[in-house]
């Protein structure tokens, strides 16, 4: 009975989260949209601030997913408790939206450079409503990339899905804490033509080599690593480090390539 209560409770907890997240988006898109667009890639962003300040986004303020990336970098103790580490974000946003300073902002001088001061809400938002904002922006990160993500699957499926659709696998070796893990996933999976390439001629596979082994007794030396594998289970290429959008397409291009010439 009572491990039923307990799972009853959770899925209340779940259940009440699930509106407290749409509050704060419902808030966020009455409140903020109008300056803050939600997702744009990171590697557009990059382009757009570094290459062309601002001039080809035309962006009214930093985007949802910068914001929510930053705040968790540079607020708090990214690695530590996530709720202490919520609550410290949440007080840093409340300040900020009452008396914005650019002096304290998190975001990266390039893009700082391309706005003004946001004017105070105070007396427009309230305490709450910032909070609940807050927590929307909090997970904005993690969702976003997972929604902006080619899809995933465990390996042995992946065997038996290369084999059924004549595919290769790409399996990402990856780490939580690694720097240019994050970096691939913010500035290469996310843009859509790099997920349509992976969803049409490959099947992706996602591994932590800190928390689970490569299959196939494949080692690694460094993350990201990327294994392309054919049906069989045989290693086609090996390709470590982090590249930018276009070099990692000239890669899955050269590793169909590859796959084309072994059936000649």
């Amino acid at each position: 009975m009572l491990e039923g209560k307990s799972v009853k409770y959770t899925i209340m907890i779940a259940f009440f989260s699930m509106l407290l997240f749409a509050d704060g988006e419902t808030i966020y898109k009455k409140k903020c949209a109008s300056c803050h667009k939600e997702f744009i890639p990171m590697g557009q962003l990059k382009e757009n601030f570094v290459e062309y300040n601002n001039t080809k986004l035309r962006l009214k303020g930093p985007t949802l997913n910068q914001l929510s990336f930053r705040l968790k970098q540079n607020i708090g103790d990214p690695k530590g408790d996530e709720e202490i580490h919520l609550m410290e974000v949440s007080e840093f946003i409340k300040e900020y939206v009452y008396n914005p300073d650019k002096q304290k902002s998190v975001c990266m001088d390039e893009v700082l450079e391309a706005f003004e001061t946001m004017p105070s809400l105070k007396g427009q938002i309230s305490q709450e409503d910032v909070e609940e904002v807050a927590e929307y922006i909090y997970h904005f990160d993690k969702n976003s990339l997972r929604e902006n993500s080619p899809q995933y699957v465990g390996f042995e499926s992946a065997l038996k899905q290369a084999k059924n659709e004549n595919k290769l696998i790409m399996i990402k070796g990856s780490s939580e804490h690694c720097h240019f893990c994050k970096k691939m996933d913010r500035e290469v999976f996310s843009e859509k033509e790099v997920r349509d390439v992976l969803e049409r001629d490959f099947i992706s596979v996602e591994i932590d080599v800190y928390k689970e082994k490569l299959p196939l007794g494949i080692t690694y030396k460094v993350t990201p690593t990327y294994f392309f594998i054919d049906a069989s289970g045989k290693i086609v290429k090996t390709v470590p480090g982090s590249f930018d959008k276009g070099d990692f397409l000239d890669i899955l291009s050269e590793v169909k390539n590859l796959k084309k010439g072994a059936k000649k």
